[in-house]
């Protein structure tokens, strides 16, 4: 892992979700201030839902232009379009309504109703990046990330990064498809490592004794085979946001 990350433990889930959500607030406000907008990776699981809902709650979320802000996901469920298991289903439930984000800013990864393989949605997904970067005159094939949000499975993955599985680092792709999931569905669309770092900031969201043991690898930088997370790191930052019962005692 980065020599520069940084542990930030929390007493308990609530206060992580809080806190994690103004320090996005402040992010998104500096990146439209140099920029005039903003751009976020988001990701699934309980605690992403969290800090989304707290953003969505904060009395401060109107420091942003959210009709400014950009919405990519670094993983997505391969399953129809209203399914609960989509992240961006889960991500639109827990905002309830309470940013107006600009459609045509919002970038969802393809769903199986629409694509007749993971393979497809990903290079869809790959062509709408691309189409971004031109949009902002950049070289790479990826537009600018401020923050990118990521949980820490207990396995040690992120997005749909599992251990064993190909693709984990692989330098020649950004978006890939990903079959057999440990954890259903088996059929997954994914960023790999190179992408996840390309963001600014990256923040892992961890919560739970049972995400003791990958934190621990996360911090020792264990091997990427075993533990994909242990391979994660921004540009400019890089924090764990981890709940107190996540570290030893």
């Amino acid at each position: 892992m980065s020599p520069g990350a940084e542990t930030v433990p929390h007493p308990d889930k609530a206060t992580l979700a809080a806190e994690s959500a103004e320090r996005a607030l402040a992010v998104l406000a500096e990146a439209q201030e140099e920029r005039g907008e903003a751009t976020v990776v988001l990701t699934g699981g309980s605690m992403g839902a969290a800090v989304l809902a707290a953003l969505g709650a904060s009395p401060r979320r109107a420091e942003v232009d959210w009709s400014r802000v950009n919405v990519w996901w670094s993983d997505e469920r391969f399953v129809a379009e209203d399914s609960p298991e989509r992240n961006c289903v889960q991500a639109v439930e827990a905002l309830g309504g309470a940013l107006t984000l600009n459609p045509d800013r919002v970038h969802y990864m393809g769903d199986a109703g629409e694509f007749a393989t993971a393979e497809d949605a990903a290079l869809d997904y790959r062509r709408e990046l691309a189409a971004a970067a031109d949009a902002e005159q950049r070289t790479e094939a990826f537009p600018v990330f401020d923050l990118s949000l990521l949980g820490l499975g207990p396995d040690g993955h992120v997005a749909s990064l599992f251990p064993g599985l190909p693709h984990v680092h692989d330098p020649e792709a950004t978006v890939v498809a990903v079959h057999g999931s440990p954890k259903p569905p088996p059929d997954r669309i994914s960023m790999t490592l190179p992408l996840v770092n390309a963001a600014r900031r990256v923040w892992f969201l961890v919560a739970g004794a049972d995400k003791a043991e990958a934190v621990a690898a996360v911090r020792a930088g264990a091997p990427l085979e075993r533990t994909p997370g242990a391979g994660v790191r921004g540009t400019e930052e890089t924090l764990l946001l981890v709940t107190q019962d996540c570290l030893p005692g």
